[in-house]
């Protein structure tokens, strides 16, 4: 566990997505994690791809700190057996805690949610806010457009290449947990951008 972050924070679906790899994929994360003695940072759903990766970790005896808003505990079905279960007022609120408390961020996959918290912690490391890894796992190539949409910001002159390559980008869990041990451990949030 030394060469490895204490904790991750997985962004995923609130759905299962339509390849049952996606359901595979967020077991094995879920497992792997647990298997580390690293703590999983998450949403704090129950459905789709975050409860899957949620129970998973707990089944194979790991740490899981689920951050739920208070308006989605209903939507997304707010999950009771987690070690810690954080609700917090607001989506600025989850992500602040989510950010503060992980030492690395994977990217599963996941739909607009998944998107809005890749992209804004890249803005970050980008911004120089912080320097932890950012790892998006693209397993069934599900993350090729989103990828491609950062490649086009840089051939169009938007973002340079630099930043491009602040999100590693690896083909399974294994992986990314080998590329998840941080440089350095900062905190701080960047409360310009709520």
């Amino acid at each position: 566990m030394s060469s490895h972050a204490g904790s991750v924070a997985v962004f995923c679906g609130s759905r299962m997505g339509n390849n049952p790899v996606y359901h595979r994929t967020a077991q094995i994360a879920g497992e792997f994690l647990a298997q580390n003695s690293v703590r999983l940072i998450y949403g704090g759903g129950a459905n789709g791809l975050m409860g899957v990766v949620a129970d998973a970790a707990i089944r194979a005896g790991g740490a899981v700190t689920g951050v739920i808003p208070d308006f989605l505990k209903t939507r997304e079905k707010m999950h009771e057996r987690v070690s810690e279960l954080i609700v917090t007022s607001s989506m600025h609120e989850r992500k602040q805690i989510m950010f503060t408390r992980a030492d690395a961020f994977w990217v599963l996959p996941g739909g607009f949610g998944t998107f809005d918290e890749m992209v804004e912690i890249l803005t970050w490391k980008q911004l120089g806010r912080h320097d932890k890894p950012i790892v998006l796992v693209n397993v069934a190539q599900w993350g090729n457009a989103v990828l491609a949409m950062l490649d086009e910001a840089v051939s169009q002159g938007f973002a340079s290449a630099n930043a491009r390559a602040m999100i590693q980008v690896v083909p399974d869990v294994a992986s990314a947990l080998a590329c998840s041990a941080p440089e350095r451990r900062e905190s701080t949030y960047p409360v310009d951008t709520l």
